[in-house]
């Protein structure tokens, strides 16, 4: 048995002593007593984790999800192995509002990756359907054309014969129809998630009631935190069991302002990337549908400036909010444990951790003075 001392796991107090047996698999985590030595391999306080969990990708190698026709397969699965290089362990692959005809063949093409998983391979969750049901004057990069009202009927044309591969729906819940469409899906354990939305707080409030369970990019096409008019942000900070997604690239969200969400709701914060189809790819002109699509230094926009999304990966967007002046140990929890919360995995880091080859976990360190990843084997 090697063994692996003075250890830290996300979101949870104390340090540890982490056993790893001659398979080279997590087979022991014993807490250690406060100011204990025990025997082992020293991390000096170096963090543990499972890999990333990103719940808003859209696309990346030039892929976009929305736009998977067969013949992509190949490239989708090239796109899972980079994933992986890359600290994530599973995606919801995000379909933002396209035409019916093509969001139902991209979910054909990802039921077909989903089959041909194997070890060592990013894992396709339910699909997270990023619309059509928007508020027009929220709906940022969306085509207008491909919004849709809010109803039961919409809904089923989409998803029918897909319900059990979708994870995540965005919606706008003040539309007029929204509440029969989350009670829907929430009846088929899907999680809804408010965003593209001109909710205020008592609507925000309403729609929570209602098992709403998250924000989508929180701040980003919906209203802002303000003093007066406390928005949907300030409803979910009051719920308490509301996760909010915060794309931290510091330019769809303020770093400062990263950082105090982080500090008033650290239970609550989970990480996304927002990655576009360039991810993986160099910055300078790209398409998105029909349209150019900018990227640099990592941020997307169309031609007419609408920020679009980035090109970042998932754990860059940890080591940005914990040198921003964020809680490290948070900010990890926020891109291992919490998407996973969000799914309704309840279980702790250990217990998630324990049975994994050590090679498939991530070894955080802040002792050079900015935080680092690297595998833990």
């Amino acid at each position: 048995m090697l063994w692996l001392s003075s250890v830290r796991l996300p979101a949870t107090e104390g340090r540890w002593r982490v056993g790893v047996d001659q398979q080279q698999r997590i087979s022991s985590l014993q807490p250690l007593a406060e100011g204990c030595e025990a025997a082992g391999d020293n991390w000096h306080g170096d963090w543990l984790s499972p890999m990333g969990v990103d719940l808003q990708i859209n696309g990346g190698l030039g892929l976009a999800f929305p736009e998977l026709q067969p013949e992509d397969l190949p490239q989708l699965l090239k796109l899972l192995d980079h994933l992986w290089q890359d600290g994530v362990e599973a995606i919801a692959p995000t379909l933002v509002t396209c035409s019916m005809a093509d969001l139902r063949q991209a979910l054909v093409v990802l039921r077909e990756a989903r089959e041909q998983h194997q070890a060592g391979r990013c894992r396709l969750l339910g699909a997270h359907l990023e619309g059509p049901f928007l508020a027009e004057a929220r709906r940022g990069a969306h085509p207008r054309e491909h919004l849709a009202t809010p109803s039961v009927e919409q809904l089923e044309r989409r998803i029918s014969g897909f319900e059990s591969e979708i994870a995540l729906v965005t919606l706008a819940p003040e539309l007029k129809g929204a509440d029969t469409v989350i009670a829907r899906l929430r009846q088929r354990g899907i999680v809804v998630s408010l965003g593209h939305s001109e909710a205020n707080e008592s609507q925000a409030a309403q729609a929570f009631a209602q098992g709403v369970g998250m924000l989508t990019h929180a701040f980003n096409a919906m209203p802002g935190l303000h003093h007066r008019a406390p928005g949907p942000v300030a409803a979910a900070a009051l719920h308490g069991r509301v996760h909010l997604g915060l794309i931290a690239d510091g330019v769809h969200v303020a770093p400062a302002m990263a950082v105090l969400l982080q500090r008033l709701l650290p239970e609550q914060v989970v990480l996304v990337s927002d990655a576009l189809a360039p991810y993986g790819l160099s910055d300078g002109i790209h398409r998105w549908d029909a349209r150019a699509l900018i990227v640099k230094n990592g941020s997307c926009r169309l031609e007419d400036g609408t920020l679009a999304g980035v090109t970042l990966p998932l754990l860059e967007g940890v080591r940005r909010l914990a040198g921003w002046g964020g809680n490290a140990d948070q900010a990890i929890a926020a891109a291992t444990l919490r998407p996973r919360r969000v799914l309704g995995e309840a279980s702790s880091a250990a217990e998630l951790l324990l049975g994994e080859p050590l090679a498939h976990t991530l070894r955080w360190s802040d002792r050079s003075g900015a935080l680092q990843w690297q595998w833990a084997a």
